[in-house]
């Protein structure tokens, strides 16, 4: 990928994904501490829902890149949306029917997870 543009992109959405990581370990730490192993195990469940999804987005958001590549890349882009809310949705089935975890957990460690991918967004895209 050469195009300036779409490396700054792609490099704003890493530091996205780290902010996001980040988080989900002191949730996660924070949820043990608070309620034990069945709500640390609850609580990365609900992180991992926000970060498996936004990593793959990624991968489809910055496939293709450049004015040449227009419809690959707005091509892409969908695909990656519709697998984003696909396997969001396949995670929560996963996590309430096969691992039996709390949904207050789940709920709390998903908001704030993807709340802080939002923030981080906001705070670094300012930055330039």
């Amino acid at each position: 990928m050469t195009n300036k543009l779409a490396k700054r992109g792609l490099d704003l959405a890493k530091k996205g994904l780290l902010f996001q990581a980040i988080t989900a370990l002191v949730v996660t730490a924070f949820a043990g501490a608070a309620g034990g192993s069945h709500s640390a195990m609850s609580a990365a469940a609900g992180a991992l829902i926000s970060i498996l999804p936004n990593s793959v987005f990624m991968a489809f958001a910055f496939r293709y890149a450049g004015a040449s590549k227009n419809d690959l890349v707005a091509r892409s882009f969908s695909q990656g949306s519709k697998l984003k809310l696909a396997l969001t949705i396949i995670l929560f089935v996963i996590a309430f029917k096969g691992l039996n975890a709390a949904p207050l957990e789940i709920f709390m460690a998903f908001v704030i997870t993807t709340a802080s991918h939002g923030l981080a967004m906001f705070h670094y895209g300012t930055k330039e």
